[in-house]
């Protein structure tokens, strides 16, 4: 049996970096789907928490999450990372934690080169682009970031603040979030503020 318990202390800034896919040989390995590429954050973590598929994680809950020692992890070509969590030590224990989520706080992310960045950390900038005129125009905020293959893309959630600073996202006629998805190359993107939450390019306000 798995002892998942609580620790302690729960960190507040916890992020969920991926999931684990599948038990892996007879020994309790676990493969690991990481979401992003920069996996580093997830296979350097000496701790992850854990969440069962079928829990709600409301705001202030993060005590559901369970917390595991990382005793090995590596990188399996192609296919994510092989993992072994301390107290599981079969194939049968590892195939209970298919589907579980992990997480990892924030705050033991590495330092990210420059002019690189996590994507945890541009989901919710605002994003502005630029009106004919050349004018800085706010099109959204971001609210997810994707990966194509070839680089990141941006997926805009179009709308604007209210007069209380709120930020309102527009719908279309059928109710539908408007959205707008924005390289996330060099090419457009001018300027990353993560402090000021902002990000700057050349994307057109028309588009």
């Amino acid at each position: 049996m798995v002892d998942t318990r609580p620790g302690d202390a729960v960190p507040d800034d916890l992020v969920e970096v991926g999931r684990v896919a599948a038990a892996h040989g007879v020994r309790g390995w676990l493969k690991v789907q990481p979401y992003s590429p920069q996996a580093e954050a997830l296979s350097n973590a000496p701790v992850w928490w854990l969440k069962a598929p079928d829990s709600v994680l409301e705001p202030g809950a993060l005590s559901r999450l369970r917390h595991m020692q990382v005793q090995a992890c590596r990188r399996q070509a192609g296919q994510g990372l092989l993992a072994q969590l301390a107290g599981i030590d079969d194939r049968d224990t590892a195939e209970s934690l298919r589907a579980y989520t992990v997480w990892v706080p924030r705050a033991a992310f590495p330092a990210a080169d420059a002019d690189e960045y996590y994507w945890v950390d541009l989901i919710g900038c605002d994003f502005y682009g630029q009106s004919e005129s050349g004018a800085s125009v706010l099109l959204g905020q971001v609210d997810q970031v994707l990966d194509n293959g070839a680089h990141a893309v941006l997926q805009i959630a179009c709308g604007e603040r209210d007069p209380a600073g709120i930020f309102q996202a527009r719908r279309d006629a059928k109710n539908r979030p408007v959205q707008v998805l924005v390289p996330f190359v060099a090419a457009h993107v001018q300027q990353v503020d993560l402090p000021g939450r902002r990000i700057d390019s050349d994307w057109p306000a028309e588009f």
